[in-house]
């Protein structure tokens, strides 16, 4: 009896630290979103510059940042991205693209507008590469593989690191793109539905108020 008792306990132990390791995860990923800096225009250009001037391949990495910073696209869905996304039929960068439901967080299809200095920095990234991988995706790693959503992170996160700009994430882009445009004053529901967030309680969560946007807000009083 006291063996059949002893093993519940552990089973019960166990499974309590599963649960534990899963909060404190959980909690751990939400945190690190939530609180990923955004960065302003002087730190952005800093980044951009450090990086075409550090970067082994600087076009494209300065042209993986900007599909973070211009439009919003999660790292992983950047990692994912191909040329036919951004291609069409000419070989003419396109002016918008769709990320189907299987390379999304959400698992719902996403319309995705590329603003005309994300179409000019395409430009001169698709004329720099000599021919379309066999891989058939829009970024390669060093070794000529295509970036995994890990190694993308992970990549992003050295640039940002020598770039001196400390306390932003690969999701500073991100948080960055829906912080600006709320501040241009973006309503609450175009963000939602270009950023494909399920609910606008998680676009909030991603908005970071600033004193440009109290003081844009003080002055619609007049």
């Amino acid at each position: 009896m006291w063996k059949e008792l002893y093993e519940h306990l552990l089973v019960a132990q166990i499974e309590h630290q599963k649960l534990r390791y899963m909060h404190e995860n959980i909690t751990f990923r939400w945190w690190h979103m939530a609180q990923a800096k955004t960065l302003n225009k002087t730190e952005l250009k800093q980044l951009l510059d450090v990086t075409n001037s550090c970067s082994r391949y600087p076009l494209r990495d300065s042209t993986m940042l900007p599909f973070t910073h211009l439009c919003g696209l999660r790292v992983g869905e950047v990692a994912a991205l191909r040329f036919d996304d951004i291609l069409d039929a000419n070989d003419t960068v396109r002016d918008e693209m769709t990320l189907d439901a299987a390379r999304t967080k959400s698992k719902r299809a996403r319309k995705v507008f590329l603003p005309k200095q994300m179409q000019r920095q395409l430009q001169a990234y698709v004329r720099s590469v000599a021919k379309s991988p066999p891989h058939g995706y829009l970024f390669s790693t060093q070794k000529s593989a295509r970036f995994s959503a890990n190694t993308a992170t992970q990549h992003l996160q050295r640039l940002y690191a020598r770039a001196g700009i400390f306390g932003a994430t690969s999701h500073s882009g991100r948080r960055t793109w829906l912080t600006t445009l709320s501040q241009k004053g973006v309503s609450v529901f175009v963000l939602t539905d270009m950023a494909g967030h399920a609910s606008i309680q998680t676009t909030q969560r991603y908005v970071t108020v600033n004193d440009e946007m109290q003081r844009n807000a003080a002055e619609l009083i007049a």
